[in-house]
């Protein structure tokens, strides 16, 4: 058994954090000792270490249960485990061609002015049109 700052610290999740699970029922309730400190074992180590890879790679709060409550059912299809990464697949690859498109119009931004004084400065007028990248 081992307390939360010790569990923080082997998981890398925060005590706070823990706390936080505990609340919202994705950790189990800890067992309090006589003098009320929460004492866990490692089975909420491994669960924390879990819930941080799978934040790691972004996938939501409410993911993780629904991927911790597959996984006690360890006969049935993983077919819900398989949604749910290729929908986080797919959020990311959303985010990644968001920031190329942000890429190219900080680029663009960044070449369209060879101006020395701010009244002149392209940057700043192509900023006040509606979309950045019209210069």
């Amino acid at each position: 058994m081992m307390k939360i700052n010790k569990l923080a610290q082997q998981s890398g999740v925060s005590a706070k954090t823990i706390r936080y699970y505990e609340d919202i029922g994705l950790l189990p309730a800890a067992v309090r000792a006589d003098n009320g400190y929460r004492e866990y074992g490692q089975s909420s180590l491994d669960l924390l270490r879990f819930i941080r890879r799978c934040r790691d790679l972004k996938i939501s709060i409410d993911s993780i249960r629904k991927l911790v409550k597959v996984q006690a059912f360890g006969g049935a299809p993983c077919t819900e485990v398989d949604q749910i990464v290729r929908d986080q697949l797919e959020s990311v690859r959303g985010t990644i061609r968001e920031l190329q498109l942000l890429e190219e119009d900080l680029a663009r931004l960044a070449l369209s002015c060879d101006e020395h004084n701010v009244s002149q400065c392209r940057i700043l007028k192509s900023l006040q049109t509606p979309k950045a990248t019209a210069l």
